[in-house]
């Protein structure tokens, strides 16, 4: 996530009002709450693109064998960014592991799923494949929190849109292969 000159400059600000409590301007209260709401909105967006990652990997896994070299870079993917392996991705993997690259990530997956499964037994928390909402700021100092809340308008039900889904070659396009150079012919 990055931050604008603004959001920082006000961040800065929320952080030592923070350290130390002092009545804030209705300005400063105002400017906290629109960096809650663009921090707010950048979490579910992060939430918005791993699901579309994590389904895309599922598609991925449904093609197999056809779509092996895809299957394998989205599954490194999700990996990396924090992906508890399924047993029906271990399945996966058992059936391809004739491959170098699928039985390096059978064994990193076999870990994986293992100390997944000993961290569920043992009662601690498991990090979750989305993120928890955040709660609104409100507890700033001479901020909003005294005031009532309004009441909220009953939320409309959801109108499907007449556009289709994009699919995923247009939103991300195809990753390129380097091309080697032209050899060159020695004339003789």
């Amino acid at each position: 996530m990055a931050f604008s000159a603004d959001e920082l400059r006000v961040l800065r600000r929320a952080l030592a009002i923070a350290l130390h409590p002092a009545p804030l301007p209705d300005e400063d209260v105002q400017d906290c709450l629109r960096l809650a709401g663009a921090v707010d909105e950048a979490v579910g967006e992060a939430g918005r693109l791993r699901a579309f990652l994590l389904a895309d990997l599922v598609r991925y896994r449904n093609a197999l064998p056809g779509s092996l070299s895809g299957y394998l870079e989205r599954l490194q993917d999700a990996l990396a960014a924090g992906y508890d392996p399924r047993p029906e991705d271990l399945a996966a993997l058992r059936a391809l592991r004739g491959g170098p690259v699928a039985a390096a990530l059978l064994e990193r997956c076999q870990v994986l799923a293992e100390r997944s499964v000993r961290a569920r037994l043992a009662g601690r928390a498991v990090p979750a494949t989305t993120p928890a909402p955040r709660s609104r700021l409100l507890a700033l100092p001479g901020g909003r929190a005294a005031e009532p809340e309004k009441p909220k308008a009953p939320a409309r039900p959801a109108v499907p849109s007449d556009r289709p889904a994009p699919k995923p070659s247009e939103v991300f396009p195809p990753r390129r292969r380097p091309v080697p150079p032209p050899q060159q012919r020695a004339a003789g």
